[in-house]
């Protein structure tokens, strides 16, 4: 017999399941529309912005605690990325993860330095040779990704149209104007076609979501989504110019492989000879360990070219 104080205790989990800001019901990935759905650009963009869903449950996530210890926001959080996790098993029954290519890289990389249009003109390539672009999906390197699988199908001048659009208007996801400007890229190049995922988490919500990706499995527990970024990417993993949070994702990526957690080594690229040989000496660093016998099974490959990218990848595609 359930007693009056457990009874009590599970109406209140049961309502506050009903109170929260998102659906712990969920079991389908996330679209722009239902992020930003609320979003409307005005004068007042920050306040618009501050509206809609995504910020609407950011600013629940943070009042309760990044880190809370209150039972119940823990199970409406984990009852929420389970259906999101459901909904990601979904996708891959649909697209092979063979065929999924991750690429890595800072959040803070601005729309207008020359390494966010080589991401994206390499995405666009990627996605119309038949792979499916992968990122955290936030902003910078991930945003780039995702509007190259969006523009994929287009001309290359269109390509860099949209570019030079986003980075005059906002180059920076700081600057006002850096969402309305990417939805307004998806108006003025509609597409129904290719798909890309983001897998995007509100412990870094202050970075937001890309809008271009269009699925989104956003998550709160944010090494589960590292864990499954890193691990869904079968098809291979092209690491450009970042910090921290890159340097984490190469170790993690280079220990699946290293013990060929699934059963094969895919492709680990890094885009960028000077950064990865001098700013960020992570290459040679692997290259001894191999050498040394600390590390095996790592398919590596250094390049400034995004056409090498493309035949390693296809290469490794056509091992099937």
């Amino acid at each position: 017999m359930i007693s009056n104080k457990n009874f009590q205790q599970m109406n209140d989990m049961a309502e506050w399941l009903k109170a929260v800001p998102y659906d712990v019901t969920r079991k389908s990935l996330y679209t722009a529309d239902d992020l930003y759905g609320d979003y409307e650009p005005q004068e007042n963009d920050k306040a618009s912005f501050a509206n809609c869903f995504d910020s609407r449950v950011y600013q629940h996530y943070l009042s309760t605690g990044k880190d809370t210890r209150d039972v119940n926001e823990l199970l409406a959080r984990t009852l929420h990325d389970y259906g999101i996790h459901t909904a990601l098993d979904a996708f891959f029954e649909q697209h092979d993860s063979r065929h999924c290519i991750g690429i890595m890289g800072g959040h803070a990389l601005l729309r207008n330095d020359p390494m966010f249009a080589r991401i994206v003109m390499l995405s666009k390539r990627l996605t119309e040779e038949g792979f499916f672009m992968l990122s955290g999906g936030g902003p910078g390197a991930m945003e780039a990704t995702h509007l190259g699988a969006w523009l994929a199908g287009r001309s290359q001048q269109e390509a860099q149209e949209a570019v030079e659009k986003l980075a005059s208007a906002a180059a920076s996801f700081h600057d006002a104007g850096w969402l309305s400007s990417a939805l307004s890229i998806i108006r003025d190049y509609p597409q129904h076609k290719y798909v890309s995922l983001g897998i995007p988490t509100w412990l870094y919500g202050h970075e937001p979501s890309t809008p271009f990706a269009t699925h989104i499995a956003k998550l709160f527990e944010n090494s589960t989504r590292e864990d499954t970024i890193l691990t869904m990417a079968f098809g291979g993993i092209v690491y450009t110019p970042g910090s921290a949070g890159t340097m984490q994702e190469i170790f993690q990526d280079a220990v699946q492989n290293h013990y060929l957690s699934f059963g094969f080594s895919s492709p680990m690229i890094f885009l960028g000879s000077n950064y990865w040989t001098e700013e960020m000496p992570v290459y040679p660093l692997l290259q001894h360990l191999i050498r040394t016998d600390k590390y095996k099974n790592l398919l590596l490959t250094l390049t400034d070219d995004i056409g090498e990218v493309e035949q390693v990848l296809k290469a490794f595609k056509e091992q099937e």
